[in-house]
Formats: C-alpha cells, structure tokens, sequence
C-alpha cells in the first residue's frame, strides 16, 4: 500500500480514542507487544511526549518519549506494517526529535533489539551511535538490546517536521 504522493502524516497526543488502533499496530509489531495499560500509564504520565501519527483519517503509526531533565528516552518509533517503506518511520522519528529538542532535551536514547537492522540503520541515519548492550534485556527472547545516543543539535537530522501537531 503507498501513502498518497501529496499526503503528509499529522501528528496528535496520545489519546484514549486511538487506543483500539494502537493496539492492533502493537500486536503485529512486536513479539512482546506493550499492555493497553502501559499506553494508559503513557496518557497520565506527565513526562510523556507520546504521538500518534494520522494519515487522512487512519492511525499509521506512533511513537513518544519521557523526558527527564534534559534526556528523551525514546520508548516507542512504529509504523503499521503496510505503511512501512515510505519514509514514515523516517518522519516519526524526525518530529520526535524536534520536539525533544524543543522540550529542553540535549540528549535522546533509546533502545532497539540487535536483530532490528532496518531500525538500527534508520536510527544511524539520524545520528545516533550505539553506547551500550543490555544482554537479555528483551526477557521472552533473551535478546539483546543495543542502547543508542544522540545529541540533538548535532549530525545530521536530516529534514525538519516540527509544527503539525497539537501540541504537549
């Protein structure tokens, strides 16, 4: 399935009407998908940054992150798998790093599985270097998390997305 060539992706708050949606793209995304009640928890925690991204009137994707003093721990980038290839997961993580940055983050994180190659280089792309391993950390496999930085402000964040939501 293509996005339309002239459609561009909206980015809303997290909210409980998209939580149906949500879960449906968690489930096909991951082998250890998140509870609803972890996307609850996302809704009250007042240190979540955390977006659906809409594309006409279908969630195609979601991502967020908490932060804390001037980190963005990036919890979540996914895009609904018949939208993946489209530079979707590209524009999420974009806006997710511009607001971050907006928000006094100077530094984002995140975690990704070692076997997540497209993710890993998607993230590659934007900057960000790998600082550590946390073996085990994906507990019904047993794989591996790779940990990664960014500094904002630096490398090459490429595009600027900022400005098309409602914001926190």
């Amino acid at each position: 399935m293509s996005a339309p060539n002239t459609a561009r992706p909206v980015f809303l708050r997290l909210a409980e009407k998209y939580l149906d949606e949500i879960m449906d793209i968690e489930v096909e995304a991951y082998p250890e998908p998140w509870s609803r009640n972890m996307f609850y928890d996302e809704i009250r925690n007042n240190r979540s940054y955390f977006y659906v991204m809409v594309l006409g009137r279908q969630v195609v994707g979601y991502g967020g992150f908490w932060l804390v003093l001037d980190e963005a721990h990036i919890t979540s980038v996914t895009v609904r798998d018949t939208f993946r290839g489209l530079g979707l997961g590209r524009e999420l993580t974009q806006y997710l790093v511009d607001i971050a940055g907006q928000a006094g983050a100077r530094i984002a994180t995140l975690e990704v599985r070692e076997s997540n190659i497209r993710a890993r280089t998607l993230y590659e792309t934007f900057g960000f270097r790998q600082i550590a391993r946390r073996k085990g950390y994906y507990p019904r496999s047993g794989e591996d998390a790779i940990v990664m930085l960014l500094e904002l402000g630096k490398g090459p964040q490429p595009g600027r997305t900022a400005g098309r939501e409602s914001g926190k």
